[in-house]
């Protein structure tokens, strides 16, 4: 899967006339969690997206991709220069909710549902470097529980949020509680 993002026209002027030249930001992916981006530059636009594609190509990165609800594992913000994205997950059915360049890099990765905000620079470059820088941030649970020498059920909370399902329950003989009516 190829998403080309941008193309920037550069006119520089000479003795003969003027020098056209264009460069092409491009991302690839394979919807299966693997994504790269690349910039080509050349004297034509097909030129110019043909080299952002092998560039891509050099820089393809894995992401880890929950198995349910086809998302994130957790929040995780991505810095690049400027520009600042954040990336939350989603519950199923919510889908790819992102703007413009996030969007092209998201798609690519295969991630179904998302909540993104891009803040600071507006830039496609800076706003995919740092899409991948955040998406880089990412780390598997199992691979975090690993480190930590715990059960991957106590670093996602489960055990515990089952518990809190529990208290959380009314009792059954509770005693409904009122307050005296005001004369």
């Amino acid at each position: 899967m190829k998403t080309f993002i941008e193309k920037i026209d550069v006119a520089s002027l000479v003795k003969g006339g003027k020098n056209l030249s264009f460069s092409a930001l491009v991302v690839i992916g394979d919807g299966k969690g693997y994504v790269g981006y690349g910039m080509g530059k050349a004297r034509e636009v097909s030129s110019a997206i043909k080299k952002g594609v092998e560039a891509a190509k050099k820089n393809i990165v894995k992401v880890p991709i929950t198995e349910k609800g086809a998302t994130i594992p957790h929040t995780v913000t991505g810095y690049f220069g400027s520009g600042t994205v954040l990336l939350k997950p989603a519950s199923e059915g919510t889908g790819v909710i992102a703007g413009g360049p996030v969007r092209a890099v998201i798609t690519a990765a295969g991630i179904q549902n998302i909540l993104t905000k891009s803040l600071g620079s507006t830039t496609a470059h800076n706003v995919v470097k740092a899409t991948v820088d955040a998406l880089l941030r990412l780390k598997q649970p199992e691979r975090v529980a690993r480190l930590r020498g715990k059960a991957v059920s106590e670093i996602l909370g489960l055990d515990e949020k089952k518990a809190e399902a529990r208290k959380a329950e009314p009792a059954p003989a509770a005693a409904q509680t009122s307050a005296p009516a005001e004369a």
